[in-house]
């Protein structure tokens, strides 16, 4: 689990310090005229926090796993992180927030 956590982490920093926008699903097939549309610094942001704050759930539930020795709490945390990371991004980077 841990190996996820340094891949959100490591995605979020490439589309927010990288700027691999291409990782944003639909961004990279837009014409520039919709690209235009769209504060994609902003989007980048919320990526990166989304991810970040994924990531240390799970780091947390890995951590809590151990020290409660109870294996059942990683996946918990885990699971956890994606129910709510996974559709607050879809939602706020859909939101109008974003466009110009």
């Amino acid at each position: 689990m841990l190996v996820t956590a340094i891949i959100f982490i490591l995605l979020g920093a490439l589309i927010k310090y990288g700027k691999f926008y291409f990782l944003i699903a639909g961004y990279n097939t837009m014409t520039k005229e919709e690209k235009e549309k769209y504060h994609i610094e902003g989007i980048a942001t919320l990526f990166k926090n989304v991810m970040f704050g994924m990531a240390i759930l799970i780091i947390i539930g890995y951590f809590a796993s151990k020290y409660f020795e109870d294996a059942n709490l990683q996946n918990i945390f885990f699971y956890i992180s994606i129910a709510i990371g996974v559709p607050y991004l879809l939602i706020q980077s859909n939101s109008k927030k974003y466009k110009k």
